[in-house]
């Protein structure tokens, strides 16, 4: 029922967003490229609103399924969350459309988590060793925090086509088999909650956007998606914490027998936000430091630097996607194999090997370097002297030209003509490179 429904979300997230891009193309509902935007040409921001309907039409279908009764048999919640969800998705689209001050967004996320907290979707105790949180103000307050950081932290790592949604898709799969695991392990005779339910649905939305949003992408998210995915993992997570008994961590169950396991239902959802966090947590510290507001939009993110060092923007998305499929399932592993070794090897390895895939660039733009350096007469591509200095011509999502177009021989680089140390002389005409787009516009 649960893979039934994320069929679903998927299906109706799919038909929308076709029908708003064709809307959007239409009445040219997109705003002027950024400074700091990877893409070249307009594209429509509001594919987050196909994907809110896909969410609410599926929850509607599922409120209507007996399977699911125990969810809704307390109709608060789901309510607040759909609520929420709507109002979260509306800031969003104006933003898109008008580009809003941060502050008003900020209070904006305040309230749609007052919202969600209000109706009882609270962190009321964390599930290791049966901790309670405190006072009913601190459980509400901590509650609005953790909502609020994530929103921003998955807002914070919209820049490449398909880098949220595919990142989501990932780690929202990985939360959906765990949440469904953990309901075997504490609430045998009913796997539906609300967790799981939230998780399905968001994978289907993710799944049925990504076609659309995939390099080149032709619909964007937006702040509008960004932020409701961001809602919406946050209460996937508190809601978790209530499927723990906190009686039960004891010698036989989920307690000391088993003290690894007792920890996942905190360490897991944090596992699967290791990227928005990890790069929310440097944009943050990197703008105050530099006297500026957290919220001060810059292009120093992790994809960012991943296209300045040379990779592409689809080899952008691909290593930051294995990122977040080796910490999270690598997490998952705990709670499903032994011995946990097996966890761990996994983590290694993976961790390897994506770092190898991260730096990979660096090797070879050193070569590049190297040969224009040893060219005849002397001659050097300015834009590679130095190296790090390769990203302030080219467009973010070229990557570093491969060796076989230096000519060696007569020091001749096609990639707009080569300056000669000690020559006053400018180089030889030679056309500026185009791009993709710039092609599509000439033809």
């Amino acid at each position: 029922m649960l893979a039934l429904m994320a069929c679903a979300s998927a299906v109706v997230t799919f038909g929308f967003s076709y029908v708003i891009r064709r809307l959007s193309l239409k009445y040219k509902l997109y705003p002027k490229i950024r400074e700091r935007d990877v893409h070249t040409r307009p594209t429509p921001r509001l594919g987050g609103v196909a994907m809110f309907l896909g969410i609410v039409l599926t929850f509607a279908i599922a409120s209507q399924i007996p399977f699911f009764r125990v969810v809704f048999a307390d109709p608060g919640p789901a309510l607040a969350i759909m609520g929420a969800a709507f109002l979260i998705v509306v800031v969003g689209v104006l933003d898109d459309l008008w580009d809003l001050d941060w502050t008003i967004k900020l209070a904006a996320q305040l309230g749609v988590a007052a919202l969600v907290a209000w109706q009882g979707v609270q962190i009321l105790s964390l599930p290791i060793g049966g901790i309670t949180v405190g006072s009913p103000t601190m459980s509400f307050l901590l509650t609005i925090f953790v909502i609020v950081l994530v929103m921003n932290a998955v807002n914070f790592i919209d820049g490449l086509d398909g880098l949220v949604a595919g990142v989501s898709l990932i780690s929202n799969g990985v939360f959906l088999i765990y949440s469904y695991l953990l309901a075997r392990e504490t609430s045998p005779s009913n796997y539906f909650n609300l967790a799981s339910l939230i998780a399905a649905v968001l994978v289907g939305a993710c799944a049925g956007f990504l076609p659309f949003n995939w390099h080149r992408a032709r619909l964007f998210m937006g702040d509008a998606g960004s932020m409701l995915v961001g809602l919406l993992m946050a209460v996937a997570g508190i809601a978790v914490t209530g499927q723990i008994d906190p009686g039960g961590f004891t010698e036989t169950g989920l307690g000391k027998s088993q003290l690894l396991p007792a920890f996942l239902p905190i360490m897991l959802p944090f596992a699967i936000l290791l990227l928005p966090l990890a790069d929310f947590s440097l944009a943050v510290l990197r703008r105050v430091s530099a006297g500026k507001s957290p919220f001060t939009a810059d292009r120093k993110h992790l994809h960012h630097r991943l296209l300045d060092m040379g990779h592409s923007h689809l080899q952008a998305v691909l290593i930051l996607y294995s990122w977040t499929a080796v910490v999270s399932i690598g997490f998952l592993l705990f709670f499903i194999v032994k011995p946990y070794a097996i966890a761990v090897v996994f983590l290694i390895v993976g961790t390897i090997v994506s770092a190898v895939l991260t730096i990979l660039p660096l090797t070879r733009r050193q070569r590049v370097e190297k040969t224009i350096q040893s060219l005849k007469d002397d001659a050097v591509l300015a834009e590679y002297d130095p190296l790090d200095a390769a990203s302030n011509k080219f467009e973010d999502d070229v990557p570093v030209p491969a060796e076989e177009i230096i000519a060696g021989a007569t020091g001749q680089i096609d990639l707009g003509g080569t300056v000669k140390r000690g020559s006053s002389k400018k180089p030889a005409s030679v056309s500026k490179p185009k791009f993709a787009d710039e092609k599509d516009k000439d033809k």
